[in-house]
């Protein structure tokens, strides 16, 4: 089985934007209307799939898929706690219904209401509605909901709650920004980037995993620039007396969304591979095909099946390390007899 742990609901019915739209609206003028949600079919959100996701997912060879809502759609940057809670409602309820129309392709993961405040109380009631009582097997969480990296790093203990029930629940968290509000650094092509390398900086220079030592987090787009500077953090760390790089590896995971060869290569030679996910992101940031071979940016099945993994390490990779690190995608699909 070919376990994708990583692609977002880019293709959601026009009502869902429609409806941030006249959030965004209202709170910019308190006269027009409250926002409230369109009904949706069934037939809508299964169309908005099967001729995008799980299209493309079944072309190249993969079977599921954790599903969440847009990340650069998330917005935390937008203050208001109410306006948060709502969207993030409306974005995870519509996953939780393709993951029901399409039970044995996708697995949902959850949008968190946080704002630049860092108010906790919404958040952690998300967690706990997604995950108890909807069968989320995952949460996306927003290192920098500012946009700007105005707020604390995710290692301080005005995180420590949101941590607290994320490891009590069992569920892993995808450090995962959303959009930049700043114009020197664009959203996809560095954003993200930056923030996968600065949540491992941070994880370094603390304690965090001696507080909650079941707390687990995956750090996508390959880990930033981790991979590639591996010795530079073993050598910071030993100048500055932090942990070694590799002790965090009992906590920290990578993904595999990464659009070429050598950088598969350099990820699958630097990070143990009980630590690789393999995902694509698909159909996120990078879309069309490399010219110089034809494979499609985001199709990184083919570059994980040619960066030489034993026969037990593909299968680690491709469904044995998501099924241990998201325990309750292995029960979901148990319960499947798959």
């Amino acid at each position: 089985m070919i376990i994708d742990i990583h692609g977002h609901y880019t293709t959601a019915p026009g009502e869902l934007q429609a409806f941030r739209d006249a959030q965004l609206a209202h709170l910019e003028d308190p006269a027009q209307a409250t926002a409230t949600l369109a009904a949706i079919s069934d037939d809508q959100v299964r169309d908005s799939v099967a001729n995008n996701q799980l299209k493309v997912l079944s072309e190249r060879g993969g079977d599921v898929m954790l599903f969440s809502p847009k990340a650069s759609g998330m917005e935390h940057h937008v203050p208001d706690p109410a306006t948060a809670e709502a969207w993030a409602r409306a974005s995870n309820d519509l996953v939780h219904r393709v993951g029901e129309l399409f039970p044995e392709h996708f697995a949902p993961v959850a949008q968190l209401p946080q704002t630049p405040g860092g108010e906790l109380g919404g958040v952690i009631a998300e967690v706990r509605r997604t995950v108890s009582e909807l069968g989320f097997v995952g949460v996306n969480v927003n290192p920098d909901p500012s946009g700007t990296w105005a707020g604390k790093p995710v290692t301080d203990k005005s995180w420590f709650p949101l941590w607290e029930v994320i490891e009590e629940l069992d569920v892993p968290a995808m450090v995962h920004v959303s959009t930049a509000c700043n114009p020197n650094f664009h959203t996809l092509g560095a954003h993200y980037l930056n923030a996968d390398t600065s949540v491992f900086v941070q994880l370094l220079q603390s304690d965090l995993f001696e507080r909650f030592p079941r707390l687990r987090l995956v750090l996508p787009h390959g880990g930033g620039a981790v991979p590639y500077h591996w010795g530079r953090y073993r050598g910071l760390s030993m100048r500055n007396g932090w942990q070694d790089p590799g002790e965090l590896l009992r906590n920290v995971f990578f993904d595999t969304c990464v659009y070429h060869q050598p950088g598969i290569d350099l990820l699958t030679e630097v990070i143990p591979t009980e630590n690789l996910l393999f995902a694509s992101e698909m159909l996120g940031a990078v879309r069309g095909a490399d010219p110089a071979t034809g494979i499609g940016w985001d199709d990184t099945l083919k570059y994980v099946d040619g960066a030489g993994l034993s026969a037990a390490d593909y299968a680690a990779v491709t469904e044995g390390n998501a099924r241990r690190v998201y325990p309750a995608l292995d029960r979901r699909l148990a319960a499947q007899g798959r």
